[in-house]
């Protein structure tokens, strides 16, 4: 096993080197060749996907997430196309400067290299992947589960056909075994691979930082926070405590934990009122509960554990927390938050400041649903993950944010004295 992956991980490395003589015009038509094929393929993609389906329980919080369907995929073909039209993150000037000796340097942004993708349950990610790192001149190794594996499998073989036609080394974008093994063999492949980026649960996350001896951007995992405060607004409040439970449960930046002030608890009926429609367990603390009780439905209203709270739900569950002070407000999203996508609903201004200031998360929001983390909403195109920590890149990775850069030092003979 390990040897044969040796063997992949070296076409790949050898492949990323052909990737600099491909100029822009040329991954353009490239994408848009592969947006096309996605929906040409369709029938057979999404025969795949069925058997991954039929595999698991459609009450699984990530049964959502791994179906595709015809409108899904012409959303995915979009995201493609998209990417097309984004300018080429790579050859761009970051600084420049001539020294007293007449040496020019210029500091210029190039790919990584080889990306490896590490993901669960979400095929669309193969897509998502290939098309950011082609548009940035990386070579990609694919890692997805074994839930997914059928779909993905299916997705690389229509990607690889279309690279075929252009006459592109397919190695420019691989996708390895679902099992164990491979991302042993992966998380192990230095001086293959340049970066790792684990796309998914807070334990993936976990094991693939405790495990890889490559670099590795941290996405995925959001605990997100609303919090409402006691200068908040109630219809802005409602909308976008709906909006960021309901849009779509089994995404990262859905919403988990609604914090409200104990001044505002006679509102809590009405900021929840939207959520009984898609039947949304709540798990509310006492004083929460108590302002809830009668006024939700009973069986959807739980008491809280110490559980409840720091916990990714992804599913029609939520959290509510009653805090006394905007400083409680503070203290739970820092002993809780993923540090993904926090929120402030409140009309003061010194308080949304300060909020924005204090609070320590990739993206913070106010009076705006966390739903908006999502690199396309940012005018990204199509992201490779959300980074929740600090190093190199935060928030929606696009294209800039799996670029490195290197210095080019011109002269004309130059020779450095002691």
């Amino acid at each position: 096993m390990t040897t044969n992956l040796n063997e992949t991980f070296a076409a790949v490395q050898a492949a990323s080197r052909e990737l600099a003589l491909l100029n822009d015009d040329t991954i353009n038509q490239i994408l848009n060749a592969v947006a096309d094929a996605a929906i040409a393929k369709a029938p057979f993609i999404l025969a795949e996907n069925e058997k991954d389906l039929a595999r698991m329980d459609q009450n699984d919080p990530k049964y959502d997430r791994l179906k595709l369907t015809e409108e899904r995929l012409k959303g995915i073909a979009a995201d493609t196309r998209n990417v097309a039209t984004l300018p080429s993150p790579l050859g761009k000037i970051l600084k420049e400067t001539v020294r007293p000796n007449g040496m020019k340097l210029t500091k210029i942004s190039v790919p990584f290299g080889v990306i490896g993708i590490i993901y669960e349950a979400r095929p669309n990610v193969s897509f998502d992947v290939f098309s950011l790192c082609l548009k940035s001149g990386n070579a990609c190794i694919l890692k997805g589960g074994s839930d997914a594996d059928c779909s993905n499998r299916a997705i690389i073989s229509v990607i690889h056909e279309v690279l075929r036609s252009f006459n592109i080394n397919p190695h420019i974008v691989e996708l390895l075994p679902a099992d164990r093994e491979a991302t042993a063999a992966l998380l192990n492949a230095v001086g293959y691979v340049d970066l790792i980026i684990p796309r998914g649960s807070s334990n993936l996350i976990n094991f693939v930082r405790n495990n890889a001896k490559i670099p590795v951007i941290e996405t995925g995992a959001g605990i997100c926070h609303t919090y409402f405060d006691e200068f908040g607004e109630v219809k802005k409040g409602t909308d976008i405590i709906h909006n960021a439970k309901t849009r779509r449960v089994s995404v990262c930046n859905a919403l988990d934990c609604v914090i409200v002030h104990e001044k505002r608890l006679s509102d809590l009926p009405k900021l929840c009122e939207k959520l009984k429609d898609s039947h949304v367990i709540i798990y509310a603390d006492p004083q929460a509960y108590q302002a809830l009780e009668g006024h939700y439905p009973t069986e959807l209203l739980q008491s809280a554990t110490n559980e409840s709270f720091g916990t990714e739900f992804l599913d029609y569950k939520m959290a509510v927390k009653t805090v006394r002070s905007f400083e409680d407000a503070l203290g739970h999203i820092q002993e809780n938050s993923s540090k993904h996508s926090e929120c402030i609903v409140t009309e003061n201004k010194e308080r949304a400041a300060l909020f924005i200031k204090i609070v320590d998360a990739a993206c913070v929001y106010t009076n705006v649903s966390t739903a908006f983390t999502d690199g396309a909403q940012f005018g990204l195109g199509a992201e490779i993950g959300i980074s929740t920590q600090k190093l190199h890149a935060r928030g929606p990775m696009g294209l800039e944010e799996i670029t490195s850069y290197k210095w080019v030092i011109e002269g004309n003979g130059q020779t450095r004295r002691s």
